[in-house]
C-alpha cells in the first residue's frame, strides 16, 4: 500500500507545530505495524472548511493520477470539515479505486467501514458552524470595546493592548503622501511606481508576511484610500460569510456595522477622507474601457514574461513591469507596432514559402518519428530509475518497522528519496509533454489552414494572430522571437 497522509492544523501558530509532529509520529508507527509504503505527506496549516490548502489540492491531484493506493488522516476532520468537500473526497475515492482510514476508528474502507460517512461529515460541519458563529459574537463583542479585530493592522498602524496606535516610523508619513499625491491628480498605479522606486517598505513587508514582496500595487493604495480607520474611527463586522462553506464574503449595511468614532489617534482628516471617496466614485464612472490593440496578449518581455502594455504616446509597446513598477522592475523593451506588425508578416511570408516546398512536410513528419523514439526511451530509462527508489522507500519502512534505522533517520532518507522521486516525476512530466509532438500531422495542418487564410486576406488581425502565434517574446534591445502554434521538432542527441 502506498499511502497518502493527511496531516493539518488550523492555523499556522508556533503551538501548533507540535500537533504536526505528533501526528505525523503517529502515522510513522501505523504505516511501519501494517508493513505499507509512505508515498507522501500532505501538511496544511490551514481550516478544514476550505479546498484552498495545497496539501489537499496536491492530495486530489495525486490521488486522480493513481500516484497512492490509501489515504490515512487522523480523523475525517482532519479532511474536511464541511459535508460538501467530504462528498468531494469520497466521490474522489471511490472513482479512482481508493481507500480511506482514520485512525480513530470511524472510517475503514478497506474493512467495509464507511458507512456513517455522512453523518460524521455533518458532525464536523455543525461543529465548525457553531464555532464560526462563536468566533463572531466574540469578534462583534471585541469590536464594540473599540479592539481591533484584524490580522493586520492597516499600514501606518500597530496594534498595543488590542487597540490601533501610529507607528513611530515613516509608514504614517507615506499614508499621509498616498492621501496628497491621490487628492494632486495621480493615479492607483502611479502613486505604487513612485513608492517601489523608492524602495518604500511596502504593506506585505511592513507586515512581516511570509510571502512578503518589496513591489507596491495599484490595489494597495487604493485599499488603503478607502479605509476608514485612517480618520481614527474604528469600522469593523463591514464583512460576512453565511456559512463556514461560503467562499465569497457579503457586505453589511452601514447601519449594523460596528462602528466607534475617535477611537484611536487619526492620520488623515476627516475632511481629505471625504473628498478621497468623491474622487474615487467620480474616476470609476469616467473610467473608459480599456482599448485593445493587436499585439495585447500575445507580446510578452522576454526578461521578466510579462505582458507588453501598449503606449499611445510612444505607438508601440513596453514592458508591463516597467510600466507599472519603472526601470528597478525591468527595462523597457520598447518595440513600435509599426516595426512588430512588419516583422511578424515577414516571417509568416518566409514561412509560407517553406511550406510550399515539396517535401518540407515530409521531413518534419520523419523528424517527429526520430524525436518520439528517443524521447520513448528516455522514458523507459527514467520509468526504471524511479521504481528503484520506490522500491528504496519501501525498504526504508520496512527497516523503520523492524527498528534498523531511527525515525530521524528514517525521516531525513526518506526526504532525498522523495526529492529524487521528484525530480524523476519532473523529467517524465516534460518528456511526457514533448511526446505531444506525435500529433504534428495535424498540427501543421490547421496551421497550414490559417496560414492559406492569411495569404489570401493579407490582413492581420487579433484573432488571425491567435491561429498562427502563440506567443512574441520581445527583448531589451527590441528584437523579437516568435513561437509560432506548431514547433518544428528536432532530434535530441543522445
Amino acid at each position: 500500500m502506498r499511502c497518502a497522509i493527511v496531516v493539518r492544523v488550523s492555523t499556522g501558530r508556533i503551538e501548533q507545530e507540535s500537533s504536526l509532529e505528533n501526528q505525523q509520529r503517529m502515522f510513522y508507527k501505523y504505516v511501519a505495524d501494517n508493513g505499507w509504503d509512505i508515498y507522501d505527506f500532505y501538511i496544511d496549516q490551514k481550516s478544514g472548511t476550505t479546498e484552498k490548502r495545497e496539501g489537499l489540492q496536491r492530495l486530489f491531484e495525486d490521488g486522480i493520477h493513481g500516484k497512492y493506493d490509501i489515504i490515512l488522516a487522523k480523523e475525517l476532520s482532519r479532511l474536511a470539515r464541511n459535508v460538501s468537500l467530504a462528498y468531494k473526497i469520497k466521490d474522489m475515492v471511490e472513482q479512482h479505486n481508493l481507500d480511506l482510514i482514520t485512525l480513530d476508528g470511524a472510517i475503514n474502507t478497506l474493512e467495509k467501514k464507511g458507512n456513517m460517512f455522512g453523518l460524521y461529515a455533518w458532525i464536523y460541519e455543525l461543529e465548525s458552524q457553531n464555532t464560526s458563529e462563536r468566533l463572531k459574537l466574540m469578534f462583534k463583542t471585541k469590536a464594540q470595546m473599540a479592539e481591533f479585530n484584524g490580522s493586520n493592522p492597516p499600514y501606518g498602524y500597530e496594534v498595543v493592548d488590542k487597540k490601533l496606535k501610529v507607528r513611530n516610523d515613516s509608514s504614517p508619513d507615506i499614508v499621509r503622501r498616498i492621501f496628497s499625491e491621490y487628492i494632486a491628480g495621480k493615479g492607483f498605479d502611479a502613486i505604487a511606481k513612485g513608492l517601489y522606486n523608492e524602495g518604500v517598505t511596502s504593506p506585505s513587508q511592513l507586515a512581516r508576511k511570509k510571502n512578503a514582496t518589496d513591489k507596491w500595487h495599484g490595489s494597495s493604495i487604493r485599499k488603503i484610500l478607502e479605509n476608514p480607520h485612517y480618520t481614527g474611527t474604528l469600522q469593523q463586522c463591514r464583512e460576512y460569510r453565511p456559512s463556514v462553506t461560503s467562499k465569497r464574503r457579503r457586505s453589511v449595511n452601514e447601519e449594523n456595522q460596528i462602528i466607534i468614532e475617535k477611537s484611536h489617534e487619526p492620520i488623515i482628516p476627516l475632511e481629505d477622507f471625504l473628498i478621497v471617496q468623491e474622487i474615487l466614485k467620480t474616476r470609476k464612472r469616467r473610467r473608459p474601457q480599456a482599448e485593445v490593440h493587436l499585439f495585447t496578449n500575445t507580446a510578452v518581455c522576454k526578461d521578466c514574461r510579462k505582458s507588453m502594455h501598449f503606449k499611445k504616446n510612444r505607438k508601440g509597446y513596453i514592458c508591463g513591469s516597467y510600466n507599472k513598477h519603472g526601470l528597478k522592475a525591468c527595462s523597457d523593451h520598447y518595440v513600435s507596432e509599426i516595426d512588430l506588425t512588419d516583422k511578424v508578416i515577414t516571417n509568416l511570408n518566409k514561412i509560407y514559402l517553406k511550406f510550399s516546398k515539396e517535401n518540407y512536410f515530409k521531413e518534419l513528419s520523419e523528424k517527429a518519428l526520430k524525436y518520439k523514439e528517443k524521447i520513448e526511451s528516455k522514458i523507459i530509462e527514467i520509468n526504471e530509475k524511479l521504481n528503484d527508489k520506490k522500491r528504496d522507500k519501501s525498504n526504508l519502512v520496512i527497516s523503520l518497522a523492524n527498528g534498523v534505522i531511527s525515525k530521524e533517520d528514517y525521516q531525513l532518507a526518506i526526504n532525498i528519496t522523495n526529492e529524487d522521486i521528484s525530480n524523476f516525476e519532473t523529467t517524465l512530466h516534460q518528456l511526457s509533454k514533448e511526446l505531444e509532438f506525435q500529433k504534428i500531422e495535424k498540427e501543421i495542418i490547421d496551421f497550414k489552414k490559417s496560414l492559406d487564410k492569411f495569404m489570401k486576406e493579407g490582413t492581420l488581425t487579433p484573432e488571425m494572430l491567435h491561429l498562427l502565434v502563440d506567443e512574441i517574446e520581445v527583448h531589451a534591445n527590441g528584437t523579437i522571437e516568435i513561437n509560432y502554434r506548431f514547433r518544428e521538432p528536432t532530434v535530441p542527441s543522445a
